[in-house]
This record gives structure tokens, C-alpha cells and sequence, in this order.
């Protein structure tokens, strides 16, 4: 019988780095479940990044395993949405906030996550594409959004959740006074305004927090979270979208919450988009929609039917 072979993608630099000290025990791991370990280094701006890699073994793999952060995972996505034959996808997160590793309930414990990596339950959920590009979790515009790409990966070695506070901190007064013109469009409904930040969703927390209305959030319902905040006019706005914010209050006439399968995005001035924490580009029109059923991935438990529990 014909061993699985594991694609094992290793980025020295993603994440706290835990993967490429350990590949002994992961490769170990996987072959000791009677699977066939095949190890790629991933080196970025070079030709060894994951969606090279993939596409190269295209039908030649059964998984892919990969270890970082939530950039390293989009980057996989990446690769498997272009592949013929997609693999199931084992993810150790060693990231600093690791959003969406918390939604499919896999934890940060390193040897419990490779527990899960090699008998785990598999769950298929949806992705999102934005003008073109995947993402596993969250497309966002506008203050704070350019946080996690903005942050040195050295910081976020050294400091963990702790640098994205940082620098969030230092930029702090430029945020606040963000604001970006849009015209949103979607099945059902329009609106048009200024915004200090939006964001499309697809996880039950963004940047190490709970998104409102958690118990409505599926990963495979076919649906998008988008979440709107109007900026602020004076201190008192100000104000009052953080106690909204604080007490989830959906009714807030500065927070736009609803569930989308496609939204359209025109702006007056191109506009930076973040994708899971990574640079998305610029665009005065961006088009966001659902990809159902994407693509594969091992989790700690049977996500089919509940995700909040």
C-alpha cells in the first residue's frame, strides 16, 4: 500500500520560529503515523515560497503541513486554492495572535497541535476573495488594519502580541484621525459614508477579539461577517463607538454589522486592504466575495455543525 506523502513547508522567520528547531519531531511525527514526509525550507522573496512549492507538487501529496503564523497560513491557501488536487492542510500556529487557529479551536501548544495535525478531524471551510486574492479570515481597510503587516517580524519574535500594541500604540494619534469614503454594495443592501474601518470576516475574532454575535458565526455557512465603523466627527462620537464597541451593541448608528456573501467596496482615493494580517494592496474598487467549501483543514474537533459552542 502506497504511503500518503506529507508536504512539510518550513519558514525559519514566520512565527516564534518553533518549526524549523523541531522538524526532527515533526518529520518523526508524521512517519510514525506511516505517512512519508517530504520537507521544503520556505525562504521569502525567493523562489522557495509556499505557493511555488505547491504548485510544483500538485497531485503528487496528500497534505500540506505548515507552521507560523496567520500570513504563513494565508500563503498556503494561496498555493492550494491554485492546485488541481487540493491536500488537506495541518496548521501549527506559532504566530503572535494566531486569529484564526482560536476559531478552529487549534491550540498554540505546539506538541497538541501537531497531535491534531496527524489525528485530527478534518473540517472544510469557506475563504474569501478579494479582486482576485484569498484570504482565510479577515480582508480589512482603514485604522489598524496595516498593524500586523506593518510590524516588524523581529518585534513580533521578541515581543509576541505585545509588539502589535506597540506599534498600534505609536500610531495611535494617525488612526484616530483615519477616514476613508466608500460606497459599500451588496445583495441586499447599500450605504455610503465615511469610515475609520471595515473589515470582511470569516472567524470568530479578529486581532485577539471576539467578534460581536459570536453564536451566529459559522466558518462554513457560505457567509461573510462585514463589519463597519463610521469615523468619528468629535470626541464624543469617539466615545460613544468605543462603549458601542465595548458593549457589542449591533443598534449602534455608527456600526454597520451584516452577513454577505459578496460586497463592493468604491472609494475616492485608492485604498491600502490588509489580508490576514498581510498587505492586500491599494484599490478604489474592491469586490469581495465568498468561495464555499474552499479547502480542507485538520482540526481538534468536529467543526461541521457548531463553531461556537
Amino acid at each position: 500500500m502506497e504511503k500518503k506523502k506529507v508536504l512539510v513547508l518550513i519558514n525559519a522567520s514566520a512565527g516564534t520560529g518553533k518549526a524549523a528547531s523541531a522538524v526532527m519531531d515533526i518529520v518523526t511525527k508524521i512517519a510514525k503515523e506511516g505517512c512519508d514526509p517530504v520537507v521544503y525550507p520556505v525562504i521569502p522573496n525567493t523562489e522557495l515560497i509556499s505557493e511555488n512549492i505547491l504548485r510544483d507538487h500538485d497531485g503528487e501529496v496528500d497534505s500540506v503541513l505548515c507552521s507560523g503564523g496567520d500570513g504563513t497560513l494565508n500563503h498556503v491557501l494561496q498555493g492550494v486554492m491554485g492546485m488541481n488536487k487540493k491536500p488537506v492542510i495541518g496548521y501549527i500556529p506559532t504566530g503572535s495572535t494566531n486569529d484564526f487557529a482560536a476559531s478552529l479551536n487549534i491550540p498554540s501548544d505546539f506538541e497538541k497541535a501537531l497531535d491534531i495535525v496527524v489525528g485530527g478531524e478534518p473540517f472544510t471551510y469557506d475563504a474569501g476573495m478579494m479582486n482576485g486574492k484569498y484570504f482565510n479570515y479577515v480582508a480589512a481597510f482603514g485604522a489598524f488594519s496595516a498593524v500586523s503587516y506593518a510590524t516588524k517580524q523581529e518585534l513580533k519574535n521578541i515581543f509576541g502580541h505585545a509588539a502589535y500594541i506597540l506599534t498600534a500604540a505609536l500610531e495611535l494619534p494617525q488612526n484616530i484621525s483615519y477616514s476613508c469614503h466608500m460606497k459599500i454594495e451588496s445583495d441586499d443592501f447599500s450605504e455610503e459614508g465615511d469610515y475609520v474601518f471595515g473589515a470582511v470576516c470569516n472567524s470568530v475574532s479578529v486581532a485577539g477579539v471576539r467578534m460581536p454575535v459570536t453564536d451566529k458565526i459559522y466558518l462554513n455557512d457560505g457567509k461573510l461577517e462585514l463589519v463597519l465603523i463610521k469615523s468619528p466627527k468629535n470626541f464624543q462620537d469617539l466615545g460613544n463607538i468605543i462603549n458601542d464597541l465595548k458593549k457589542f451593541n449591533m443598534n449602534s448608528p455608527y456600526i454597520t454589522f451584516r452577513q454577505v456573501e459578496n460586497v463592493r467596496f468604491i472609494s475616492d482615493e485608492h485604498t491600502a486592504w490588509s489580508l490576514d494580517g498581510e498587505f492586500g494592496g491599494t484599490s478604489c474598487d474592491t469586490t469581495i466575495k465568498i468561495v464555499p467549501a474552499a479547502v480542507t483543514i485538520m482540526t481538534g474537533r468536529d467543526l461541521s455543525l457548531v463553531n461556537n459552542e
